[in-house]
């Protein structure tokens, strides 16, 4: 079992960044290809960007390559997403989640945290 805990959601102002980190509670995180998806209010969970176990490969979204980076730190499991040039569009809950396998479908995803809220104002 992994537990995941995300932070550094909040309000901020279209062309704004933000940071968010996800915290995992066991060594093993350094074995999982590790996911971020996001979810606006009456949308389907969406991909947004994921990474292998060792950091070497990582995959986006057309609607995030170019302004967001995702990147991990396995001696402190914790797996960061930088978010830049943000817009209206991008607000959602953000969440992580830990798979045995990197992948696009969340089905594929084993574990999950609560996630937060990311709010861009026109």
């Amino acid at each position: 079992q992994v537990q995941l805990v995300e932070s550094g959601g909040g309000l901020v102002q279209a062309g704004g960044s933000l940071r968010l980190s996800c915290a995992a509670s066991r060594r093993t995180f350094r074995t999982y290809a590790m996911g971020w998806f996001r979810q606006a209010p009456g949308k389907e969970r969406e991909f947004v960007a994921a990474i292998i176990w060792n950091g070497g490969n990582t995959y986006y979204a057309d609607s995030v390559k170019g302004r967001f980076t995702i990147s991990r730190d396995n001696a402190k499991n914790t797996v960061y997403l930088q978010m830049n040039s943000l817009k209206p569009e991008d607000t959602a809950v953000y969440c992580c989640a830990a798979a045995t396998k990197v992948a696009g479908n969340p089905y594929e995803y084993d574990y999950w945290g609560q996630g937060t809220q990311v709010t861009v104002s026109s």
